[in-house]
């Protein structure tokens, strides 16, 4: 293939080499499993640059999952509890996973039940948002269950900035004279 993507046709090997030296580029071997093999004229080093480039914007543009905590204990007031609610409603809504955690103490070890309740209702209470991932489960002194969200961390991040936009441009009103 020529410098810019036109077929040549099969040429031999120092024929593609002189072709490649007088258009000051590199020849490079696109497909090698091929019969006869296809090679291309083009700038190597300006090829890796661009593709570094595009790898560079792709990660960039990757959103990353992050796990928020949450820790609650069997025994919790409600306006607490609905403290807590809130944080993990708010979590779920920019598309972050959360782990609530309920940690238990002395006597408490030997009620799971209670956390388990506990945990349940956080489940029911938020499962416009979320998914549980992975369920309730005794670990240790502790009982950890994971909710994941319905939408992801890219549609909560567009949705977010659609929304700041549609705010920026609400001008307020002049005031009436």
């Amino acid at each position: 293939m020529g410098p810019n993507g036109e077929q040549v046709g099969i040429v031999s090997i120092h024929d593609a080499l002189k072709l490649a030296q007088e258009a000051d580029l590199d020849l490079v071997e696109v497909a090698a499993t091929a019969r006869p093999p296809v090679c291309k004229l083009m700038d190597y080093g300006k090829f890796k640059y661009e593709s570094a480039m595009k790898a560079r914007e792709a990660r960039k543009n990757q959103a990353h999952t992050i796990i928020k905590e949450i820790k609650l204990r069997p025994k919790i007031d409600p306006h607490d509890y609905e403290t807590k609610k809130g944080h993990v409603v708010r979590f779920l809504k920019a598309g972050d996973k959360v782990k609530v955690t309920i940690m238990f103490r002395g006597r408490e070890q030997s009620r799971p039940e209670l956390g388990f309740r506990l945990l349940q209702r956080l489940a029911d209470d938020v499962q416009e948002l979320g998914f549980v991932e992975s369920h309730a489960k005794q670990d240790g002194r502790n009982m950890i269950m994971v909710i994941g969200p319905h939408k992801k961390k890219a549609e909560a991040k567009a949705e977010k900035a659609a929304a700041k936009a549609q705010r920026g441009g609400e001008e307020p009103s002049p005031p009436e004279e």
